[in-house]
């Protein structure tokens, strides 16, 4: 059993000595859930919810609405996780229901922490890790809330003190605040069996008596924090004792300073101060503060052409969160010259030693294509690194396919569609070429890796990061790691790529999202290429593509059935079968959104499918063994 299934078990084991509530009200519970999702922005994973309500929400332990928790029968909580939620958390909505459990973690939640959530009396456990929530903590935020046992608030953005209603907790068991910006001392915890993390913030002081138990790695990160289980405090005499001692050998170094200039006659030359790349840049009382005292101090910048600034002026510019994902939060900074950079911060990057890691970073700096996102600057510390590139305006390929519509996002046609999979398709061939010692010259290729600048033309991002990423990471969230050889034999290939090729390719003709590159991916796309599998098979062809393309020309009709052909070869789960990249590539480039070709005399979704079959290159392989 996992580590995060073995806790869910004892929290539902928890909750089963209370009273759980009736599955009467079921129906009252939905209207509820509906008012909850309104608040909500890009809720496309919770499309069961919705009228008719259903009666119950719950068959024994499983969930009639997606992300509902049950326990015999009964609503219990809400399972939130890794679904692109973001916009507003209507407390009000979720306080009219029995929640022990509430979790919202790996999402894209930003603004100030839901201070009403006290209003969830019942409630037993909070996630809200890996989001972008930032400001400050009321103090009295957790108050009256004594039946909570569990607090997960770990990768965001919250500053100042620690709120103290925690300490009006006298079931709480597990607390988790871990790479945060907290300040200040820590509270004086005083409940028995009590599992904590503060690692990566910037709390100061002694570590209480009562917390001396706990693991070192759990304060990590705070290098003004002293005490069992780290290292001794220093006494508070200290700073006059070397106060003293400095004194003492200033005199003796002035003593001696005078004799020799005096032996010296005046022939030593007048003394030349030069400012020192690498020294320590002041902190700064905000979210930035996290890389004061930092080990080097400086910006690596990749390209002698880039526009050059060092950390300081970085740390000082106007930040906006972007997102904060399963690798770390990206920040867009402006500088005073007007530009836009977006800083991506990671902690999962140790497998390469210090000079291996810049060497792989000066390699990538020297790649250089139209369709690829350029890396302009890194920064190196051991705890975590800095990637700096050019802030893009216009998003990613997946705000565009399943974000909200608006004026400034209007909906791709398939001849903007063709021309962003054919850049893609340009900038991996690319990769390929110039890093032919890496197995995964991209590794992490999907759509949210895919900008667009303001033509539509594609940029790839995030590409040969596998080599330095921590392998137990890697695995478990990158996209290589989500194929069929790494979950059915355990290992990844140059074709891995171009099975993530074939999935992007599915994802962009049929508009649906691959829910399977979620941590907790499920429902009926979870498996892209198996659905449309499905759909083709029962000859609904036209079936597959998104209605927000331009469907009216049959010739289009037909190219995109070629460019679904090709999908489906690039994602072939039996390797061997699969297409190379450069096959691929070739075919893709082929296409032609003018081309009037023999496709436009078919009328009909079943003679659609019938002339795929027909097609003199390649048997269109459905095989999914």
């Amino acid at each position: 059993m996992s580590d995060n299934t073995r806790s869910w078990f004892i929290v539902l084991c928890l909750l089963s000595a209370y009273t759980i509530p009736s599955s009467s009200d079921d129906k009252n519970y939905a209207k509820s859930l509906l008012k909850f999702k309104q608040s909500l922005t890009n809720p496309t994973m919770l499309q069961n919810w919705k009228e008719p309500l259903v009666d119950k929400l719950c068959f024994r332990n499983t969930p009639i609405w997606t992300g509902c928790l049950c326990l015999n029968g009964s609503f219990i909580g809400l399972r939130l996780e890794g679904m692109g939620l973001q916009g507003k958390i209507d407390i009000d909505s979720l306080s009219e229901l029995p929640l022990f459990s509430f979790s919202l973690m790996h999402n894209n939640f930003s603004g100030p922490f839901p201070s009403d959530i006290k209003k969830l009396g019942k409630l037993r456990s909070l996630y809200l890790a890996n989001n972008s929530f930032s400001g400050e903590i009321p103090d009295n935020a957790f108050s009256g809330m004594k039946f909570m046992k569990k607090v997960v608030l770990s990768h965001n953005l919250f500053r100042g003190k620690i709120p103290m209603s925690l300490m009006e907790m006298p079931r709480l068991v597990d607390l988790q605040v871990q790479d945060n910006l907290f300040v200040g001392r820590l509270p004086d915890f005083w409940q028995e069996n009590l599992t904590v993390n503060f690692s990566y913030n910037n709390l100061e002081g002694r570590i209480p008596v009562k917390l001396s138990n706990q693991k070192a790695s759990s304060f990590i990160g705070n290098i003004n924090l002293c005490g069992k289980p780290l290292d001794p405090c220093k006494p508070k005499n200290s700073a006059l004792k070397i106060s003293f001692i400095a004194a003492a050998v200033g005199g003796f170094a002035l003593a001696a300073f005078i004799i020799i200039l005096l032996i010296c006659r005046r022939r030593a030359k007048p003394l030349q101060y030069v400012k020192s790349v690498d020294m320590e840049k002041p902190s700064y009382n905000n979210k930035h503060e996290t890389y004061k005292n930092n080990e080097h101090g400086k910006l690596y910048f990749v390209k002698n052409d880039n526009e050059r600034f060092e950390l300081e002026e970085l740390l000082k510019a106007s930040a906006q969160v972007l997102v904060s994902g399963s690798f770390g939060s990206s920040y867009k900074a402006a500088l005073h010259s007007g530009k836009s950079y977006v800083v991506r911060r990671f902690r999962q990057m140790n497998n390469l030693g210090k000079e291996e890691f810049y060497e792989h970073m000066r390699r990538l700096g020297r790649l250089s294509h139209p369709n690829l996102l350029p890396l302009v600057a890194f920064y190196y510390r051991k705890e975590e690194k800095l990637l700096i590139s050019h802030f893009v305006a216009n998003g990613s390929l997946a705000s565009h396919l399943h974000g909200n519509r608006s004026p400034n996002h209007p909906c791709l046609d398939w001849p903007t569609r063709l021309r962003i999979i054919k850049g893609v398709a340009r900038g991996l061939a690319y990769l390929f070429k110039e890093l032919p010692t890496l197995t995964l010259p991209h590794g992490h290729l999907k759509s949210s890796n895919v900008l667009l600048d303001g033509k539509y033309e594609p940029l790839i991002a995030d590409y040969a990061l596998v080599p330095v990423m921590n392998k137990n990471h890697a695995q478990q969230f990158m996209v290589a790691y989500k194929s069929p050889e790494s979950t059915q034999n355990d290992r990844v290939t140059r074709k891995t790529d171009v099975w993530s090729l074939g999935i992007l390719i599915l994802e962009l003709l049929t508009g649906k999202f691959p829910a399977n590159y979620l941590r907790q991916g499920r429902g009926p796309n979870a498996d892209l290429a198996t659905w449309v599998d499905s759909v083709v098979r029962e000859e609904w062809t036209g079936e597959v593509f998104d209605k927000d393309m331009n469907l009216g020309r049959h010739g289009d009709q037909g190219q995109m059935l070629r460019l679904l052909k090709i999908g489906m070869c690039c994602c072939e789960w039996n390797e061997e079968k699969r297409w190379g990249l450069s096959e691929a590539v070739e075919r893709i480039e082929e296409l032609d959104i003018s081309d009037d070709d023999d496709y436009s005399s078919y009328a009909s979704e079943g003679d659609l499918y019938h002339s795929s079959r027909e097609m003199s290159d390649e048997e269109f392989s459905f095989s999914r063994a």
